[in-house]
């Protein structure tokens, strides 16, 4: 049995789900698992849900994360606040707080938060006292102008407060490359494509090995904030947004003025729509529906704000982009406390829709290859991972430039987490870290 100094944790903080894995000196690895409805689930969904629970002659704030956030969010017995897909705000600087019932939260307040909640349901094994603890981080962290160090300070300020102020941070393709490269039965030069909620990272690895040792040597990186949960905007923004008043009008100071476009843009963004209830935006739509022309889609607009509808809207957009990968038509369907939208959607429609993201995120494959000095023929594998990529615009992109034969694919999610945990395991792990300004200055 190993002792928990020859341990090391990976730790895979994703945008929409959370994978912890443990290996030991062996290169044995395998994924925490929490016990929740009578399963043992690998995948921590990354969501927390707050409430309010009264003690004695006050209320007194209760915190749940991962599977147990969303079973206390659909009992909804008490007032309670939801919050999904968070980590897209970590390098934004102009997101400052969010007040939850009487306490304000910055983002390592609510990462801090959610990690406890992992601990409390993950057990013993996840232990900050491990060897090595790796996390992982994107190439390019999502969000408009994202900044990386503000991004690095506020991960390692969450973690630090857990005591994981040892960690190292490494990208996550890179994790995603030394999973694969375990199956590598000759020297390869591999194109890893991580494709996440929020971002989709490139990564160029030279894998060989000698005396059965495999080695790495990491070539060119490359990343941008368009992924899977930029994919179901152009859904809600499309099939959605329209039926809840998108593009109406509304009557001020005498004048027909069209209703602000930028509630629909946080709407159609899963981090946004979580803490529109939360803001003023929610205010403001109600004065608007007073003066709107047609009253009645901005009334259900804000029905979904204020019923907290926005999870299980994400989860029929994101059942319709599954389907649209295995159908070349499916029909959308948003039913819920007397909301009711549905359309059919075609798979030409959804790739127009996207096709300027997937243009963007081609232009970043390109970037990694030039970042690596070589050409694509010099590629001998590419591993695709993550749920975007059975897109088949995104397939057809990969076999495209590379050729369809070159292509692997991974649909498990702990391929990240196993990879950095794995990485803890090798000699130097400190050298795949990633080098950012607060680190270089430590």
């Amino acid at each position: 049995m190993s002792s928990l100094q020859d341990l090391s944790i990976g730790i895979d903080f994703g945008t929409s789900n959370t994978v912890v894995a443990v290996a030991d000196a062996r290169g044995n690895v395998e994924a925490l698992t929490f016990e929740h409805g009578g399963e043992n689930l690998k995948v921590y969904v990354t969501a927390l849900c707050f409430w309010d629970e009264r003690h004695g002659n006050g209320l007194k704030t209760q915190v749940e994360g991962g599977p147990w956030a969303i079973e206390q969010f659909l009992e909804g017995l008490d007032p309670h606040r939801f919050i999904q897909s968070f980590k897209t705000f970590a390098a934004s600087a102009t997101f400052q707080e969010t007040r939850i019932f009487r306490d304000r939260y910055r983002f390592e307040d609510l990462l801090s938060t959610f990690l406890r909640t992992l601990v409390r349901h993950g057990g013993s094994r996840l232990d900050w006292g491990a060897r090595n603890v790796v996390i992982g981080r994107p190439v390019q962290f999502a969000g408009y102008n994202p900044d990386d160090d503000l991004a690095m300070q506020r991960y390692r300020a969450a973690f630090g407060k857990l005591g994981a102020d040892h960690a190292r941070y490494v990208y996550e393709p890179v994790g995603a490359a030394f999973f694969y490269a375990r199956a590598l039965n000759r020297d390869s030069t591999v194109l890893v494509a991580d494709f996440g909620g929020g971002t989709s990272d490139f990564s160029v690895m030279r894998f060989s090995r000698a005396s059965g040792v495999l080695r790495a040597e990491p070539l060119g990186h490359s990343g941008i904030g368009i992924a899977g949960d930029a994919f179901d905007y152009r859904i809600v923004d499309h099939v959605v947004s329209p039926r809840l008043g998108k593009g109406g009008l509304y009557r001020s100071m005498g004048k027909t003025l069209s209703i602000p476009n930028h509630y629909y843009a946080n709407f159609a963004r899963w981090n946004q729509l979580a803490m529109m209830k939360g803001s003023g935006d929610l205010k403001e739509l109600r004065e608007l529906a007073k003066v709107a022309l047609e009253p009645e889609p901005l009334e259900k607009f804000i029905d979904i704000i204020e019923y907290d509808l926005g999870f299980a809207l994400y989860r029929a957009v994101s059942a319709t982009k599954v389907a649209l990968s295995n159908e070349e038509e499916t029909k959308f369907r948003f039913k819920a406390e007397g909301v009711d939208i549905g359309a059919t959607i075609s798979r030409a429609d959804f790739e127009g829709w996207i096709a300027e993201d997937v243009r963007r995120i081609a232009e970043t494959v390109d970037e990694a290859i030039a970042r690596s000095g070589i050409s694509a023929a010099d590629v001998d594998r590419v591993f695709l991972t993550g749920g975007t990529s059975f897109v088949p615009a995104i397939r057809r992109l990969f076999a495209e430039r590379f050729g369809e034969e070159r292509l692997a694919s991974a649909d498990q999610f702990e391929s990240i987490a196993y990879g950095l945990a794995l990485i803890g395991q090798t000699d130097d792990p400190g050298r795949w870290a990633v080098r950012d300004s607060l680190a270089a200055a430590t």
